[in-house]
């Protein structure tokens, strides 16, 4: 599990402490990611895909933090994809997870019209892999 590689970006210096924390906070935004996409409202489908997006980067950053002592603090998100990459094993599927989630990312937050129903699906999975990732990573 430790870094066999050079980190892109700015990366901040964190622990066991922040990785629960970080833990707790994506799995609450993956709870209301749910709960909008179950009102199957297409007005709420883009602040879903949103929220799923904040899971999925707060559970990377909680692997991260456990497995490697520090997480992503870029400008560019897909900076987290090559600190993923450096936790064994499981860590090149979890930084393609993130890449996929963080391609949905400008749509979602910044987009004028909702996200497309696929979209949304795709955010919720990738985010729940991540979530998943993290929670192994963590009981390590």
């Amino acid at each position: 599990m430790s870094p066999r590689g050079r980190a892109r970006g700015r990366t901040q210096v964190c622990g066991d402490r922040e990785a629960q924390a970080k833990l707790r906070r994506a799995e609450q935004f993956m709870e209301v990611a749910t709960l909008i996409r179950d009102e199957r409202d297409p007005d709420w489908a883009s602040a879903a895909a949103a929220l799923a997006v904040l899971a999925g980067i707060s559970a990377s950053d909680a692997a991260c933090c456990k497995a490697l002592g520090q997480r992503s603090r870029g400008q560019d998100h897909h900076d987290a994809e090559a600190l993923l990459e450096l936790i064994e094993p499981g860590g090149k599927n979890a930084a393609n997870a993130m890449r996929r989630l963080i391609n949905l990312k400008d749509e979602a937050h910044y987009g004028f019209y909702n996200v497309a129903t696929q979209d949304l699906r795709s955010a919720i999975t990738q985010a729940q892999r991540l979530i998943r990732f993290a929670r192994e990573v963590l009981e390590r």
